[in-house]
């Protein structure tokens, strides 16, 4: 088993040929592993009371028990992926007038989107990882019974969200782009940090909350519908996490020292910005030649993109008013960034159950694997 340690992250796409079966062929000691090497000085902790204190808590663990789906069985692979037409609702777009892309045949159009799709796609295959390391360390350092089964269950979930957005990719799309910076510096951050409190913040806060309102964004544009059953069975995980994580730190930040909680809120609001960066397909850009600022500038202005950034917030501040980190001294920071105005909004500390319980497809489908498990 080869392993290659690097300092940073690859950069550059990579084009995968559909066809290519190599990787099927490979023995282990064949396949180099490329690595990056995080340390952390992470303090776990046992629990010797094995009482369950937290009756939410108990029964999301419970629903992530029996709402398990199998990326290898539950998943449709043999639907095709055309590439001959746009991957998304074309009004979705936001370079229509920016002059490098009307200069693009309809060929190359379609091409350039494709790969800008193919980045939105990696950057949540690498925010799954992320996730997944994040939701390892919780299961060890998170202090109550509870927060370790339900972060255990959470880490097998991410597992999945890791495994079947890497085999979307690699066999549907055959194009993969390396981890966005912004997204790196964010998850370095929450992964290398000591207080597990702030893990839970930027992960199930700030990261999850973001993820699951772009998840349900391509899962409303996509005219691919193994896609959008991907992302649908993604999206009902990532409801269960952010639910959690707001149950869980309403309760612990109230035993905080006012310091304490502005620290915690000054990096909620640090990484709301450092998230608004990632949105942008920076390497792309690059890949394509164009002049990068002035297709980020397009990016940022376009009217279509604006209020989808606006979009991914509004579960995110009324989330961080719920669990007291939208203080007096950050307000001012969110309404510079106009996102504001959604701290009013339904957060995700009322739980709704009935959404929750619901079966995996509303449709009455039943997965291969429950179908299985029924008949013993």
């Amino acid at each position: 088993m080869p392993l290659k340690v690097v300092e940073e992250p690859p950069k550059g796409v990579e084009l995968i040929d559909d066809h290519d079966e190599l990787a099927s062929k490979l023995s282990p000691d064949q396949i180099e592993h490329v690595i990056e090497i995080f340390n952390t000085p992470l303090t776990g902790s046992y629990n010797w009371d094995y009482t369950s204190a937290d009756g939410r808590i108990k029964k999301l663990y419970a629903l992530g028990k029996q709402l398990n789906w199998d990326a290898s069985m539950d998943v449709d692979w043999s639907i095709e992926v055309s590439k001959k037409d746009f991957p998304s609702d074309k009004n979705f777009i936001p370079f229509v007038g920016f002059p490098e892309y009307e200069a693009l045949s309809e060929e190359k159009k379609i091409e350039f989107i494709w790969h800008n799709h193919a980045w939105t796609l990696g950057q949540f295959l690498h925010g799954e990882q992320g996730a997944l390391l994040v939701a390892s360390q919780l299961a060890s350092c998170a202090p109550t019974f509870d927060a370790k089964l339900y972060a255990a269950s959470q880490t097998f979930d991410e597992a999945r969200h890791v495994e079947v957005f890497a085999k979307y990719l690699k066999e549907k799309v055959g194009i993969f782009y390396p981890i966005n910076k912004h997204l790196k510096v964010l998850l370095d951050k929450v992964l290398t940090d000591p207080r597990w409190d702030l893990k839970f913040i930027g992960m199930q806060i700030i990261i999850e909350g973001l993820a699951l309102a772009a998840f349900n964004t391509m899962k409303m544009i996509t005219h691919d519908p193994l896609l959008k059953d991907i992302v649908h069975l993604v999206i009902r995980d990532e409801a269960r996490h952010v639910t959690f994580g707001v149950n869980y730190l309403e309760e612990f930040v109230k035993t905080l020292s006012e310091e304490e909680k502005e620290e915690r809120a000054m990096f909620a609001y640090e990484a709301c910005v450092v998230m608004r960066e990632r949105l942008i397909a920076t390497d792309v850009f690059e890949h394509f030649g164009w002049d990068v600022e002035a297709a980020r500038q397009q990016v940022l202005q376009a009217e279509v993109m604006e209020k989808f950034r606006m979009f991914l917030f509004t579960r995110i501040i009324p989330n961080l008013k719920r669990i007291g980190l939208l203080t007096d001294n950050v307000r001012e920071k969110y309404q510079e960034l106009g996102i504001l105005q959604f701290e009013n909004l339904v957060d995700d500390g009322v739980i709704e159950w009935s959404e929750l319980e619901k079966p995996l497809y509303e449709d009455g489908r039943e997965l291969p694997s429950q179908q299985i498990a029924s008949n013993g």
